[in-house]
């Protein structure tokens, strides 16, 4: 199982380059990959172009990028220049969002989000490939090509937690990229879905990433609090509450990683055991134990 970091958006002043000393420090600390999420602050694919350009060697990936605002097309173009920015190194996670913020905040349209997914997957998958575009959907068309320079084996993970969702990441894209998700519903739900899919498709074997709250404290109990106010509104999202019900989970905190050394190991390695291809961790507390920690897990 590979490592990365979930990397919070920076409030200081030069907001850049302290991302870029963000994806710097985790490249030293050996970590495998970095992601960047995508919601009102920073544009993730721009922030990450700009930040990773001269950092070398650590893949950088998004978690996600809404599909809705953007038609395939436009989004492939980008990706694939970031993607030359990055020499290679991008991985491009989309997802659909949530009919919270594309109803009400951009005022498009949600209904059957499946077939939406479906859609833009059958333009932006050719394109992102290097190879034409020919779609006519319901929702969606894209007849064209892009002669964007740069490499064409730039993976696309998609955020998939229904089961229509995770059979379009498994036979069609190259895999999941999961937030809110323990090891139960990973090893029970995600895990079969999204590689039968891939196996029924002559697939390679699905990248299934999986990002989790982290926090290595002798004090568990203000580290689930923690997160319980930090991350509550992850548990009133239907997406992410159906998976926390899955699971058996009341809120975030029951799914985030807490504990001393051998606790937190112990629930790493759950997720290692259901499948999780890559684990990245979104630390929310101060100081330098959760951090060391995990180094020493590389």
């Amino acid at each position: 199982m590979r490592f990365g970091l979930l990397l919070n958006e920076p409030k200081e002043p030069d907001v850049l380059g302290k991302l870029r000393e963000r994806i710097a420090r985790a490249a030293d600390d050996g970590f495998s990959s970095a992601w960047m999420s995508h919601i009102f602050g920073l544009d993730a694919l721009t922030a990450l172009a700009v930040a990773g350009n001269q950092v070398p060697g650590i893949e950088l990936g998004t978690a996600v990028v809404p599909t809705y605002p953007r038609h395939p097309a436009a989004l492939a173009q980008q990706a694939l220049t970031v993607n030359a920015a990055l020499d290679g190194r991008l991985t491009l996670g989309i997802g659909l969002s949530h009919q919270l913020v594309i109803e009400s905040m951009y005022g498009i349209g949600f209904e059957r989000p499946a077939r939406h997914m479906r859609e833009y997957l059958s333009i932006l998958m050719p394109l992102v490939r290097g190879e034409n575009a020919s779609f006519q959907g319901e929702t969606l068309t894209g007849q064209l090509g892009l002669s964007t320079p740069g490499p064409r084996d730039m993976p696309v993970l998609i955020a998939a937690l229904a089961p229509r969702m995770l059979r379009l990441a498994g036979e069609t894209a190259d895999g999941t990229v999961l937030w809110m998700t323990g090891p139960r519903t990973v090893a029970e739900h995600v895990a079969p879905a999204v590689t039968e899919a891939a196996r029924a498709a002559g697939r390679p074997g699905p990248r299934i990433v999986c990002a989790l709250p982290i926090c290595v404290t002798d004090d568990a109990e203000a580290a689930r609090a923690l997160a319980a106010e930090r991350f509550e509104i992850y548990g009133q999202l239907p997406s992410y509450r159906a998976m926390l019900d899955r699971e058996g989970a009341a809120g975030p905190a029951d799914v985030a990683i807490v504990g001393d050394e051998d606790e937190v190991s112990a629930r790493i390695e759950a997720l290692a055991k259901a499948g999780v291809t890559d684990f990245v961790a979104a630390e929310y507390s101060p100081g330098t134990r959760t951090r060391e920690f995990l180094k020493s897990l590389l």
